[in-house]
């Protein structure tokens, strides 16, 4: 049994995936709209998303995106697209998985299924992290350095301990793009500023690095200080 939110516009196949889900004993809440949807993402947190392309308020790119600046929770988009351009730039974005209109409910089930086991193995996995005197509490999305709680805002906590998780090794631009803001491109700048956002707050500068450290050319790694 799962929480599983359906954002889906068209009420017919609404009902009909929230019957299929109830009858696997899943607890399902809906929403007819991009807004909709991601205000149910914020106040009732599901432990999977269904989330319709087709929506009327947003495209459903767009409407991922936004999810994903709230939450990590799966997604499984639901798409007419068959093309697998559209399918990698969705991919791309922040989907876990898709499904290709018309779909049974036995394959909905399913999907959500392989979703639910893959965020299990997730969890099951240390959910606090040391690195020198800097621990990061994934479960409280808390970090603390030399005991003092820093003040981290949402991607700044995400890079941190994206970061941690792996000491000692060189994280490409790309690999951070693609597991830290979930997108194809961004602006170098913009992983530029948040490191030294993280720099500041964790007391050193790009100078005098403690943690952080950038290797020109190739990335950054995140290591206790010697």
């Amino acid at each position: 049994m799962a929480r599983v939110l359906i954002v889906e516009d068209d009420p017919h196949v609404r009902s009909a995936m929230v019957a299929e889900l109830t009858r696997w004993s899943h607890a399902v809440r809906t929403a007819g709209t991009a807004l909709d949807g991601i205000r149910e993402v914020s106040h009732h947190p599901p432990e999977v998303i269904v989330l319709d392309l087709g929506l009327p308020d947003l495209d459903g790119g767009q409407a991922l995106q936004m999810i994903r600046a709230v939450s990590a929770t799966p997604v499984l988009v639901a798409t007419a697209r068959d093309e697998e351009a559209e399918i990698i730039r969705l991919l791309n974005a922040g989907a876990d998985d898709y499904v290709v209109k018309p779909f049974s409910g036995e394959l909905l089930a399913a999907r959500i299924a392989a979703l639910l086991r893959r965020a299990g193995q997730g969890s099951a996995q240390a959910s606090v992290i040391a690195v020198g005197g800097l621990v990061i509490d994934l479960a409280r999305r808390e970090a603390l350095l030399d005991g003092q709680r820093l003040e981290l805002s949402r991607r700044e906590f995400d890079l941190l301990a994206y970061l941690a998780a792996r000491p000692g090794a060189v994280v490409s631009r790309r690999e951070l793009l693609t597991e830290v803001w979930h997108q194809a491109y961004v602006d170098d700048q913009t992983i530029d500023v948040h490191v030294s956002w993280l720099r500041r707050k964790l007391g050193e500068t790009a100078a005098r690095p403690r943690y952080l450290h950038t290797v020109r050319g190739v990335g950054v790694l995140l290591d206790a200080p010697r």
